[in-house]
């Protein structure tokens, strides 16, 4: 049931304790891994803060394919020691977070007998590894049984179907749910706050310098120790600190479509296609009453803030499906098309800094802190080694790291909350202040259907700028804003 949070989370308290306390850890960046840190360094005891430029999870941590798991595809590149961690915290992240994360049966069609003892071979690996877990084991059915978990199925020439179980979680919403946490431990959190330079005492990074996109202030955070967790930006802001540094990353682009729930015909079932024609894999996923399918892996040249899909690979995610479609799909179903950008660890930087699985840890000679690559169902062990590290370099008492069994700070919104009183929750309890932050990531309404959140945007506008004073100029703004962003998902076509 909901109730209200409480008047301690107001950005501009936020921002007064940002400019005047001191701090012993300050995370710079607001995704997964910068609140996953947040969170485990006040959790420990140590004095916290974090600054993100522009909102929580805008980037990456927010356009993921919306999947907790140990990844399948991993087996089949032999990566044990990957998968076995990322199922270890797939199941610290379901009992921490029961309200955000939950189980999802998924569906493998076979079509002849090495496919059918291959990937059942890789499905009882992925049981082993997962050791003792509330997931339910892999089985095998037969193609009948298989479609009546996905009615639109095509079962024409399959031998049989193998069923596994995986985790299902909504990213903006858990990344609300840690920014929510790391403020019930007493850290100072605040959006829309960039850092602009660094300040440097005697050799040592000692805070930065930092703007107030907002009212357009400048001031400084201090703090003994600071921790880069920018994830696709990371690389920017070691440059803010040294010109020359290496790049760390490298990037690739991974593009979603959404449908309606009918692809699947209504299924509460997942589908996995476990070979493409790029030899990766693409799952087909019933989320908040429509199918979500991804991903891609294009190679991108920079960092970008708001990536798009593209024709072609909207194209190939529908052309995939459909072989597995009894009653195809195509463009005119799309309701919505996004993409995100990874953070992949480039093979020379393994040398220069301390490489753990898929992330990638890194401390400069002025002791900045940078932790990037990785993935949302692995951002916990992430968060621990950045603050295991940036506390060593502060020199602070040691303290366990508590966040294995720490219950995140979740809550289930009701179903028949009215528009205004969304929008009121979103400003006064989750620091919501763009009409954007509101149909984005505080509501999935932009990434499942681009034309309805469009047709939100107005109303959407006037209610948020009744919470936070703001002028019909500033409603104006912010639909052209949303309108202009909104058209690039698709869905309007």
């Amino acid at each position: 049931m909901f109730a209200r949070l409480g008047a301690d989370v107001n950005r501009d308290r936020a921002i007064e304790r940002l400019r005047s306390e001191h701090f012993d850890l300050l995370v710079i960046g607001g995704g997964a891994t910068g609140l996953g840190a947040a969170v485990d360094a006040a959790a420990r005891g140590y004095r916290t803060a974090l600054i993100e430029a522009d909102d929580f999870a805008k980037a990456t941590s927010s356009r993921s394919t919306k999947l907790i798991h140990g990844g399948v595809r991993y087996l089949r590149q032999g990566n044990i020691a990957l998968v076995r961690e990322a199922l270890h915290e797939r199941a610290l992240l379901a009992q921490n977070a029961p309200e955000i994360v939950h189980e999802l049966p998924f569906i493998v069609p076979a079509y002849g007998v090495f496919e059918l003892m291959y990937y059942s071979a890789g499905l009882k690996a992925y049981d082993v590894l997962a050791g003792e877990s509330p997931f339910a084991r892999s089985r095998m059915l037969s193609p009948r049984t298989a479609r009546t978990h996905i009615p639109s199925l095509r079962i024409e020439r399959m031998r049989a179907a193998i069923a596994y179980t995986d985790a299902q979680f909504d990213d903006a919403r858990l990344a609300i749910a840690l920014a929510r946490t790391a403020f019930d431990r007493g850290a100072a959190i605040a959006n829309y706050v960039r850092a602009d330079g660094f300040v440097v005492d005697a050799d040592r990074v000692s805070g930065v310098t930092a703007v107030d996109q907002e009212r357009r202030e400048r001031f400084t955070i201090s703090a003994r120790a600071v921790i880069n967790a920018c994830g696709i930006f990371a690389d920017e802001i070691r440059r803010m600190l040294d010109a020359q540094a290496p790049p760390l990353l490298t990037f690739s682009r991974g593009s979603h479509i959404v449908l309606p729930s009918a692809a699947l015909g209504e299924a509460s079932t997942a589908l996995l296609v476990p070979r493409t024609s790029d030899g990766r894999v693409l799952f087909a996923i019933p989320w908040l009453d429509h199918t979500l399918v991804g991903t891609t892996e294009i190679a991108a040249d920079g960092a970008q803030l708001e990536p798009y899909a593209s024709d072609a690979e909207v194209g190939y995610m529908l052309s995939t499906l459909n072989r597995y479609l009894e009653r195809p799909v195509s463009e005119s179903d799309v309701l919505s098309a996004w993409a995100g950008l990874r953070p992949l660890v480039r093979r020379s930087a393994i040398r220069t800094a301390k490489l753990s699985r898929e992330h990638i840890l890194e401390t400069s000679k002025t002791g900045l802190v940078t932790v990037t690559g990785g993935k949302w169902t692995t951002y916990r062990k992430m968060a621990q080694d950045a603050v295991d590290a940036a506390a060593a370099q502060a020199g602070l008492a040691p303290a366990a790291c508590p966040t294995a069994d720490l219950r995140l700070h979740c809550y289930e919104t009701p179903l028949l909350m009215s528009l205004e009183a969304r929008v009121a929750l979103a400003a006064d309890e989750e620091m919501a202040r763009t009409v954007e932050d509101v149909l984005a990531r505080r509501t999935r309404s932009l990434f499942l259907d681009a034309k309805a959140a469009r047709d939100q945007a107005a109303a959407v506008a006037s209610a948020l700028a009744r919470r936070l004073g703001r002028d019909a100029a500033w409603e104006r703004e912010q639909v052209r804003a949303f309108d202009a962003l909104a058209s690039r998902y698709r869905g309007l076509r």
